[in-house]
């Protein structure tokens, strides 16, 4: 912001350093397919076109070109796949051979049971001691040596957006309902009906939900709902439940946001560490909202603010500071402010470029009014 409270345009030094994030995200050790790659994949995307350097798409397609020479066998970890990413470089590249690889995938991902309506995403979900040397109860330890299945509100950015699009560019009603049924049931399972914010994880087991408020968690969900309404028209029926979800986490992330524009590693604990990831994931979401017309012009202040701090933790060699390591799933809330930070990541990197890419588009479109 500059003196009279007015957003600065992407400048020189800024694009610099975002070319220096999008050579650090294209050398990161991907390892097709785990958590984080979709918004990775993503970013990877809006650096060549933010940076008009196609080498960043050039890394995409290779990438996808192997994997879909060796998909076979399948894996659970391949509900992590990129599937947004990989249809919006499909309709770039028209590659026959990445769309046969798609609709396999897409084949085997629906063949899963659900739990309450959405994909099991771990037969046995990978519950971990609470971060921090914390004690634990006798029933969260039975809980870390026999969790069950569960699901993990990061895959609201990858299944749903996946099936929607896929669903659009077949014109499959398959897969397109798939999707929206995907997205409602995360809602149904990890949206908190109070406070609009999601929980990290359910399990079956104990048919609770798990981690209230995780930070990075509310830009998984919040990025996911995004992709999925611009997919859905406004004659389906599901439209406003999807519009009226999303607007009430929006609004949850407001209330929770922290006058420097930042958030904490639990969004509702002011006393949490901060999450750098966070304010990246949320000025992305706020930006795309306003863009297709689903949220109004009051988000672009709280937007803006959280891009100023994004780019206030960016150093000149496109590293983002205070993003934490993986956060695996653990049953004590208070555990999440003692994940580790400072790590190079695709969920830091990536929301970055892609909240750079909705400032840019915003910049372009107020300048060319």
């Amino acid at each position: 912001m500059n003196a009279r409270g007015k957003h600065v345009p992407i400048d020189a030094r800024t694009k610099s350093r975002l070319a220096n994030s999008a050579r650090l995200l294209s050398e990161y050790r991907f390892q097709i397919w785990n958590y984080g790659d979709s918004v990775g994949f993503e970013g990877l995307l809006c650096a060549s076109a933010i940076l008009r350097d196609l080498r960043y798409r050039g890394f995409v397609h290779g990438a996808l070109k192997a994997w879909s020479a060796r998909a076979l066998p399948y894996r659970e970890l391949d509900n992590t796949f990129p599937g947004h990413a990989a249809c919006a470089l499909y309709e770039e590249t028209r590659d026959p051979s990445l769309m046969m690889a798609l609709v396999d995938l897409s084949r085997f991902l629906m063949s899963r049971r659900l739990i309450k309506g959405a994909y099991a995403a771990f037969e046995s979900s990978p519950v971990v001691p609470p971060y921090g040397g914390m004690r634990v109860t006798a029933t969260e330890a039975s809980l870390i040596t026999q969790p069950g299945a569960g699901v993990f509100v990061d895959c609201l950015h990858f299944d749903p957006p996946f099936f929607v699009h896929l669903g659009r560019l077949l014109d499959d009603d398959v897969l397109l309902r798939t999707g929206i049924e995907q997205a409602m049931a995360y809602i149904q399972v990890l949206q908190d009906p109070e406070s609009k914010l999601f929980s990290h994880f359910y399990l079956e087991r104990t048919g609770r939900a798990y981690g209230l408020g995780w930070g990075r968690g509310q830009g998984w969900a919040l990025l996911g709902l995004f992709d999925v309404l611009e997919y859905v028209g406004a004659d389906e029926p599901a439209r406003q439940a999807l519009i009226d979800a999303t607007l009430g986490l929006c609004q949850a992330l407001v209330r929770t946001q922290q006058p420097d524009g930042s958030w904490r590693a639990v969004v509702s604990d002011p006393l949490a560490r901060e999450e750098a990831s966070t304010a990246a994931f949320a000025a992305c979401g706020f930006l795309r909202g306003v863009r297709l017309g689903i949220l109004d012009e009051s988000f672009l202040e709280p937007a803006l603010r959280a891009w100023d701090r994004t780019t206030d933790l960016m150093d000149d060699e496109g590293r983002l500071g205070l993003v934490s390591a993986a956060v695996f799933p653990t049953t004590s809330l208070a555990s999440y402010s003692h994940v580790s930070t400072g790590h190079l990541v695709p969920w830091g990197l990536g929301p970055l470029i892609m909240a750079a890419a909705e400032v840019d588009l915003i910049d372009v479109k107020r300048s060319s009014a």
